[in-house]
C-alpha cells in the first residue's frame, strides 16, 4: 500500500545544509514528561524527525540547520532548556553516500 510520495529537496539551498542525528535520554519517563518533550520537538522547525526508541536513549531526532553554529543555538536554546533532558548525543552527518528516502 502506498502511504505517500515525497519530493527530494536541496537542503543547502533551503538553508538546512547541516544534518545532525541526536539521541536524547530523559530523566523522567512519565507520560507527562514524554508528552512535554514531544510538544517542544513538534514546535521546533529544526526537528524534521522525532522517533521514540527502546534502549539506552529515549528519542532519536533528525535535526536540519543552516550550519553548526545554528545547531549549537538549537542545542543550547531548545534541548538545553527542557528540564527532563538527562543526556544529549549529537551525531553530525559529514556526507550521505546512500540516502534511499526519496
Amino acid at each position: 500500500m502506498i502511504r505517500g510520495y515525497r519530493a527530494v529537496l536541496d537542503r543547502a539551498a533551503m538553508g538546512r545544509g547541516t544534518v545532525v542525528y541526536v539521541t536524547v535520554a530523559l530523566s523522567d519517563h512519565s507520560k507527562a514528561a514524554q508528552r512535554a518533550f514531544e510538544a517542544v520537538m513538534a514546535r521546533s522547525p529544526e526537528v524534521v524527525e522525532c522517533h521514540v526508541t527502546a534502549g539506552t536513549f529515549d528519542y532519536l531526532l533528525r535535526v536540519e540547520t543552516a550550519d553548526l553554529a545554528a545547531y549549537k543555538v538549537f542545542h543550547d536554546d531548545v534541548l538545553g532548556t527542557v528540564p527532563t533532558v538527562r543526556s544529549i548525543t549529537s551525531i553530525i552527518v559529514m556526507e550521505s553516500p546512500k540516502d534511499g528516502r526519496a
